[in-house]
């Protein structure tokens, strides 16, 4: 199989969350463990660093692979999901997985794949579990999937468990109460392992307190030890200032970071924590951090979170998609000042956007669309529901028609957003 066929394998053969949805979704770690055991454990040939959380959880994973390249540390960095290209997910110092390792894997392991019939992203990390090993990489960091005690990255013993935001997203799946889907992101504790929890939350904090405790785990409230404050964002140069303040030691960080989300205050927290406990493990010097905070668009090619993609008119990126996620997106679209606003929306069918949609502005200019996957919800459905709630606009077949007469409606004044899913930027970015 060429590289084109080997993903079309993974994707038709696999059942892939990403595609299905839940469907796809399995509350075991037994294939996990017994692909483990196949390929000989490589994640035990590296030190890993563990970051599970509802939102949150893609940025700090690459901040912190960031520093560590930084440092002149060799690191592997597995996310998901992918925007444009399967091999985003598998990086190695920024660099993708090559094709001729994503066909190697599969055509190696391919009577042992048909015969266990792992879904796609038990394979996936599986696939870079080995890859990390075979490149010889110092760490990994690796993201979960869902959730975090099932998810099939949870075989790794890591250095450092993260846990970021908790908020409202796959209850279907961890449980129907935000302590219960924080529960199940506290499975990656792991015994005597130290845990950073980026946001101190009154409905989760016991929670981690426990589970801690059973573990004999040092646990560390990033927001406890330091506090971060975001300067206004540069548009034209797509940067931010951010100042982190360490509350124990009594003194400022200054640094620059070009993630332009007013969510990253708290990301940047707990990738200053993280590094506050990682000391013990790495060498990293207070200067690595700030330039792997700085650089991680250019090391880690990070994209999709209130990504700049034009200027005149201004064009946003955004994959925020939950009801936390767009509470800051929609917070971040209000205080612009430009002259009229233009969002281009798109869901997934199985997302409960009645608690989502009221947090939109009334007076844009919307244009309903859906995403080139199988979960994408129906753009009339979207405007019929939309219109419930006051949001009114016209539907559009995909992503790129949409954003394309949005542009012509937009003056250089205005500000054109494109989010709702991580899908809709996908689409937007091969547009």
């Amino acid at each position: 199989m060429n590289y084109n066929e080997t993903i079309e394998f993974l994707y038709s053969q696999l059942p892939a969350y990403h595609r299905i949805g839940k469907a796809a979704y399995k509350n075991d770690l037994h294939n996990s463990i017994a692909l483990d055991n196949y390929l000989g454990h490589p994640h035990a040939k590296y030190r890993t660093i563990h970051i599970a959380g509802t939102n949150g959880k893609g940025s700090v994973s690459n901040m912190i692979a960031s520093v560590l390249m930084e440092a002149g540390y060799k690191t592997g960095l597995f996310t998901s999901p992918h925007l444009v290209d399967f091999r985003e997910r598998i990086r190695v110092n920024g660099n993708l997985i090559p094709k001729r390792a994503v066909t190697g894997f599969v055509k190696k392991h391919h009577e042992f794949i048909k015969a266990m019939k792992p879904s796609f992203f038990e394979m996936s990390a599986a696939m870079a579990f080995e890859y990390f090993a075979v490149a010889g990489v110092d760490v990994a960091v690796i993201e979960v999937g869902l959730g975090g005690r099932l998810d099939s990255t949870n075989i790794v013993d890591p250095v450092l468990s993260l846990i970021t935001n908790i908020g409202h997203d796959h209850m279907d799946l961890l449980g129907d109460s935000i302590e219960k889907v924080a529960w199940e992101k506290a499975g990656i504790i792991k015994h005597m392992v130290p845990v950073v929890i980026s946001e101190t939350q009154k409905a989760t904090e016991h929670v981690f307190l426990t589970k801690a405790v059973e573990t004999d785990s040092e646990i560390y409230f990033a927001d406890k030890d330091f506090s971060c404050v975001l300067d206004d964002l540069d548009y034209g140069k797509g940067t931010r200032i951010y100042r982190v303040n360490d509350k124990l030691k009594r003194r400022f960080f200054r640094g620059e970071t070009n993630l332009g989300g007013d969510y990253q205050a708290k990301n940047l927290q707990a990738v200053f924590q993280a590094f506050r406990v990682l000391q013990k493990i790495f060498t990293v010097s207070e200067r690595n951090i700030t330039n792997g905070i700085r650089n991680v668009v250019s090391n880690t090619h990070f994209a999709g979170r209130w990504q700049i993609a034009a200027t005149k008119p201004l064009l946003i990126l955004d994959i925020g998609h939950n009801q936390e996620g767009i509470e800051y997106v929609s917070s971040q679209i209000k205080e612009l000042k430009v002259k009229k606003l233009h969002l281009v929306l798109g869901f997934v069918s199985d997302k409960d956007i009645s608690s989502i949609l009221p947090l939109f502005p009334a007076e844009a200019v919307y244009y309903f669309t859906k995403a080139s996957v199988l979960r994408a919800l129906d753009e009339k459905i979207l405007m019929d529901k939309a219109a419930q709630f006051g949001l009114n606009g016209n539907c559009y077949p995909d992503v790129k028609s949409a954003i394309r007469v949005a542009r012509s409606n937009a003056s250089d004044e205005d500000l054109i957003f494109v989010g709702g899913s991580t899908f809709i930027v996908a689409d937007a970015s091969k547009a």
